[in-house]
């Protein structure tokens, strides 16, 4: 089942000409989950050939600007092309709120349901449940209440060997021993099938943790350890430390230090000032502490 992280927007609070505000796309099997939508979200969905009926999940990080003001117009393209489907929207409080006054100002009523769960950013909680994954915040600290979101695959079924299988198996026999158990005969309890001598290990699930703006946090490691991917925001370079405290961001070596005492397997780093026309310095800087880091650019596509 694919599992696939597309970028869509990699700059910060500016854009420049090639580099769009935060927004990224997460798809798993047939769903796709829309992480933040910052200005001209809806104009990187059609460059890329990405039909919004898809998505029936938005997860917004936090308030500014950068972050969230696409939402708006793509909720209203979704009117205007006829969703009935509900939506699912997670974000901070307050941004329900917005979006009301928005609607009211316009005097927009959605053809569909738009469901609105507000997130406690200081916890690390688990927010939301599909048949594919779970979603989990990720407590962030930045100027204004801010949270991240760990998205991990559940575990999947085990493997059946066909040729190790006794005949007259039934469907519900068979679907036990995908999920591990022992087969017993229903009459008289004794054991027929034994889980490990007719089934191999699962395939391992995938997990994507999305940092958003934040301070260099060291506690975040043990929540992210071991996660297959790792975006994390550099806003600046480490010799702009300093700065990049004072705005409550982090810079290019701080994103791949954390990755690093995590134990992550890749790092995207992503949220550059436009202060950086060439980004192949905050790569560098990056790379020198975690190597497996690239850059989460505009088109970017990662498959787990």
């Amino acid at each position: 089942m694919e599992f696939e992280l597309k970028i869509l927007g990699s700059a910060s609070a500016t854009p420049v000409m090639d580099r769009h505000h935060t927004a990224q796309l997460l798809t798993v099997g047939a769903s796709q989950y829309l992480i933040d939508c910052g200005e001209g979200t809806q104009r990187r969905l059609l460059e890329y050939k990405i039909r919004h009926p898809r998505i029936h999940t938005i997860f917004i990080s936090h308030l500014h600007g950068d972050h969230f003001f696409g939402l708006f117009g793509l909720l209203g393209t979704m009117h205007l092309h006829g969703r009935t489907e509900p939506l699912q929207l997670f974000g901070p409080p307050g941004l329900d709120e917005i979006l009301t006054t928005q609607f009211r100002y316009s005097h927009t009523r959605l053809n569909f349901e738009l469901l609105f769960t507000a997130v406690d950013t200081t916890q690390h909680q688990q927010i939301f449940e599909d048949k594919q994954l779970t979603v989990h915040t990720l407590p962030m600290q930045h100027r204004i209440p801010c949270c991240g979101y760990l998205f991990r695959e559940k575990p999947k079924r085990r493997h059946l060997i066909k040729e190790q299988l006794p005949a007259g198996l039934t469907p519900a026999q068979l679907a036990a021993l995908a999920q591990g158990e022992d087969v017993y005969d229903p009459a008289t309890n004794a054991l027929l099938v034994r889980n490990a001598d007719v089934t191999t290990d699962p395939t391992p699930s995938r997990s994507y943790a999305f940092c958003s703006d934040t301070l260099y946090l060291p506690g975040l490691a043990p929540l992210l350890h071991g996660v297959d991917l790792l975006y994390h925001e550099a806003t600046f370079s480490d010799e702009m430390r300093e700065r990049a405290a004072i705005t409550h961001h982090s810079t290019a070596h701080q994103a791949a230090l954390l990755a690093k005492q995590a134990q992550v397997k890749q790092l995207l780093i992503g949220h550059f000032s436009s202060r950086y026309r060439d980004l192949a310095p905050l790569l560098a800087e990056a790379q020198a502490v975690f190597p497996n880091t690239e850059l989460g650019v505009e088109g970017k596509t990662v498959s787990l």
